[in-house]
């Protein structure tokens, strides 16, 4: 399944996890290239930590789906300890679909989501290295400022921009 081919009229959605979701999430993560085991791994838990916890464990999650194979999906929650402030976790999609619109889709919908929970302010980090320039540039697409930079976050070299978007 191409960029060219993706028909969003057959893209069916859910919000609850299954527990195929931990090595399908773990799939879509590593097609990227991007991340590291340990950031794989993280993802995982995310979808474990939910499956383990409902609802309780304040990780909600958008899977979209072409027939029966999760092509893309997102993490979020509410930020502990604030009113109407969330973190998108992870948004991604399978390797081969990037820059063909699902992304985009994926967002919008996990920020209607977010408006029905009642937030209003939807935060996003991402890492200063090269590789991330299209992702920066994707999330200022999608309407997103760069809200902070915490230099030499990650490791030396690698900081951490935060974007925010107020919807």
């Amino acid at each position: 399944m191409g960029r060219d081919r993706l028909d969003f009229m057959r893209i069916t959605w859910r919000d609850e996890p299954r527990s195929s979701d931990a090595n399908i999430v773990k799939d879509i993560i590593t097609s990227s290239g991007f991340f590291s085991k340990e950031e794989i791994d993280v993802a995982v838990e995310l979808v474990q930590e939910r499956l383990n916890k409902g609802l309780s464990s304040g990780y909600y999650f958008a899977f979209a789906e072409m027939g029966e194979e999760v092509i893309g999906y997102s993490c979020f929650g509410p930020i502990p300890c604030t009113t109407e402030s969330y973190d998108i976790y992870w948004i991604a999609v399978q390797n081969q679909l990037r820059r063909s619109g699902l992304g985009k889709e994926i967002l919008l919908r996990v920020e209607e989501k977010i408006k029905r929970m009642g937030g209003t302010r939807v935060y996003v980090e991402t890492s200063s290295r090269a590789q991330y320039t299209p992702t920066r540039s994707f999330y200022m697409r999608c309407g997103y400022k760069k809200e902070a930079t915490l230099n030499d976050f990650y490791s030396p070299g690698d900081s951490k921009i935060i974007y925010l978007k107020v919807l």
